[in-house]
């Protein structure tokens, strides 16, 4: 049964914290039960979906060195990667670019994250969600936490599968169009994506609603 209850906006940590089961331990107490961590990667690239992932950690068997992805080398990354699928309960969602073209990024996001939490193998009662916005017709509670990545672990965790995910992903697309360099820049408006943009102009995977990918069209159009 959804519970529309306002969502908690919190700080964002400082800069030399690390993330912890604080967050998590609160919501256990108010609602009873489990509590996931939700974040994406990928809302910004101009090609490929964005990558949402839910995570419900086991407090008892929480991955050593969880930290925001982005504050992680790619293997430590990758390593982690492999420890939360065989430790934690994870939910995957992605949202193509063509889902994206209709129903726009942040729309596609929130319709991806509801999506992650429901492909969670056990009903949470609580979700922290990365960022500012809690997606509708959540099964449960959802709690807004800003900078929840740095704060969470169940966040970070989520983090780290989505980004691994989505990366693995755009490499296998690169290996489908290799003129595109998706593997180098993974969908994001480098130099050398521009460039193959350019020359190529967009392909299936490109965000078409995107100003830039739409600019070349029109360019190419005339």
């Amino acid at each position: 049964m959804t519970r529309s209850l306002a969502p908690a906006r919190r700080s964002p940590p400082t800069k030399t914290s690390l993330p912890t089961l604080k967050h998590e331990k609160r919501l256990a107490r108010a609602f009873g039960g489990l509590v996931a961590g939700i974040d994406e990667a990928g809302r910004g690239p101009w090609a490929g979906p964005v990558v949402v992932a839910a995570v419900i950690l086991d407090p008892k068997a929480v991955p050593e060195g969880l930290n925001d992805s982005k504050k992680l080398s790619e293997a430590r990354r990758e390593a982690l990667y492999a420890t939360i699928l065989s430790q934690a309960d994870v939910g995957i969602v992605m949202a193509s670019a063509a889902r994206i073209d209709a129903m726009n990024i942040r729309a596609a996001t929130l319709w991806a994250m509801r999506g992650a939490l429901c492909a969670l193998s056990e009903r949470p009662a609580a979700a922290l969600i990365d960022g500012r916005d809690v997606p509708p017709a959540l099964p449960c509670h959802g709690e807004a936490l800003i900078g929840g990545d740095a704060a969470s672990l169940s966040i970070a965790a989520a983090s780290i599968v989505a980004k691994v995910t989505r990366d693995r992903l755009m490499v296998r697309l690169s290996e489908e169009l290799p003129d595109y360099g998706f593997a180098a820049h993974k969908g994001y408006g480098t130099a050398q994506h521009q460039d193959a943009l350019a020359r190529l102009g967009p392909c299936a995977y490109h965000r078409r609603s995107f100003a830039p990918i739409r600019l070349r069209l029109e360019q190419r159009a005339t």
